[in-house]
């Protein structure tokens, strides 16, 4: 029972307050979460919106940016060449004025939109080329995405040329871009490459005959080409080079399609993108194809069109692209007239020469007539890529290395070529070759195990290619 004191009022008074408590204390934390709500869905805006900067560095507002991209739609040519410049202005800065005005001015023709031409591509477009034509039959598949510059899930079952022409709408729309979705064959080259005047073909096609087909027809009308070998199966970036097609008897893509091309009268004249990494047994190779395939029959249906590849050629997504930005640089800086000093493919020749010397001399001595000639570019191959530029003898010095015949009971061939330094080679000369004798009845088994290794390595090259 209450006391006597407690009254009616006082209980009003009581719930009053506890009313008016529970409601400011309510009201405070509605506050707080409604504030918290607010700062989390700045930040999530916040770190989700691309700042796209000015060409001093600057922010640009999104209301700028918005509509600097509806200018671009619009067709004020004096805005929208602002904007252009404005974009290209690294290249301008670059290049300069009259360089810019080549590029902006030129058309280029990209025939195969995969791997490669995808790059080569994007980066003319993205610097300035102001005509491109591409040229792919093909479609976009799920195993191409690991090395295509721009396609994504949603382009699966694209042509390639409509993915690369609608990417390049995105952020470059005044780029002409004429995709065709076709084939180049003999028969359609004249429409595709001398339409309107082209001032480069760059050839990144994967099949050999189509692209000796290509070539021949650039070197016969004079159109400037530059060609992609083989980027599958590569792992090396440092070995990627630019050369004239002659000078490239390292790549065995390029190889193939030289011996070709030199059925047809073309021997030079045709520059190249090649690596010069050798195939390796313990490296990826090309993939054979499955017991099950065999035994249906009619293999060659397997392929996408007649007289094209059906075994699969691995590829790491990044070597494509290399070769790919490799010749849209090279596009780019003759394009513009820009200076540039390529070095020598073969980074000692003299070395190289020496050694040739040296086989030939000792073929001469022994009264050998040689069937075939060796050539430099042989001879770097072994010094360079079997031996690592070390002799094969402990302590497998560096300097002063050469080539020698390894065991005279064989014949003069490149699996039978050991690197050595040179006062090896000559003791070798003076013991081994001079009195016809077996190398493991003077060498030490450890030294013949580790030479006879790097001549199954070659050996492996030569039955692979």
């Amino acid at each position: 029972m209450a006391p006597k004191w407690f009254s009616s009022r006082t209980w009003v008074a009581i719930s009053s307050s506890l009313a008016t408590a529970a409601i400011l204390l309510g009201t405070i934390q509605i506050r707080k979460q409604c504030s918290r709500r607010k700062y989390e869905k700045l930040l999530r805006e916040e770190s989700t919106v691309d700042v796209m900067l000015d060409e001093t560095g600057f922010p640009i507002d999104k209301k700028e940016r918005a509509a600097a991209s509806q200018l671009l739609k619009e067709e004020d040519p004096e805005m929208k060449e602002q904007l252009i410049r404005e974009q290209l202005a690294r290249n301008y800065a670059f290049f300069g004025e009259k360089g810019m005005s080549q590029l902006r001015n030129a058309l280029v023709v990209v025939v195969g939109c995969g791997g490669v031409g995808s790059w080569v591509t994007v980066m003319l477009a993205r610097s300035g080329v102001g005509r491109i034509r591409i040229i792919d039959f093909d479609q976009i598949s799920l195993s191409s995405l690991n090395r295509h510059s721009v396609a994504t899930l949603k382009d699966v079952g694209t042509p390639k040329v409509v993915a690369l022409k609608n990417a390049i709408a995105s952020f470059a729309p005044w780029v002409d871009v004429d995709a065709r979705i076709t084939l180049f064959q003999k028969d359609n080259a004249d429409e595709l490459l001398m339409e309107g005047q082209p001032v480069f073909i760059v050839d990144a096609i994967d099949n050999i005959q189509t692209k000796v087909d290509l070539l021949a027809y650039c070197h016969e009308h004079n159109l400037r080409v530059i060609s992609s070998t083989g980027s599958a199966c590569k792992s090396d970036p440092t070995r990627i080079n630019i050369a004239d097609i002659s000078a490239t008897a390292e790549d065995p893509l390029s190889r193939a399609t030289r011996r070709r091309l030199r059925l047809r009268g073309i021997t030079e004249g045709i520059r190249v993108v090649y690596s010069s990494e050798k195939p390796d047994p313990e490296k990826a190779s090309l993939l054979p194809l499955s017991e099950e395939e065999f035994s249906k029959g009619q293999v060659d249906e397997l392929s996408v069109l007649p007289e094209f590849r059906v075994r699969i050629l691995p590829v790491m997504g990044p070597l494509p692209g290399i070769f790919g930005l490799t010749i849209a640089t090279h596009i780019l800086t003759t394009l513009a007239e820009y200076p540039t000093a390529p070095i020598s493919t073969q980074s000692r020749p003299r070395l190289y020469d020496e050694s040739l010397k040296r086989i030939h001399a000792e073929a001469r001595n022994d009264n050998v007539h040689l069937d075939y000639r060796f050539s430099a570019a042989e001879m770097s191959y072994l010094i360079e890529e079997v031996y690592a530029g070390r002799s094969a003898l402990p302590p497998h010095e560096t300097q002063k290395i050469t080539l020698v015949r390894w065991d005279p009971a064989k014949p003069f061939a490149i699996e039978n070529f050991v690197a050595m330094t040179r006062n090896e080679a000559r003791h070798h000369e003076e013991t081994v070759l001079a009195n016809k004798l077996d190398p493991t009845a003077v060498y030490p088994a450890e030294v013949v195990e580790t030479v006879h290794k790097f001549l199954k390595r070659i050996q492996c090259w030569k039955q692979l290619y």
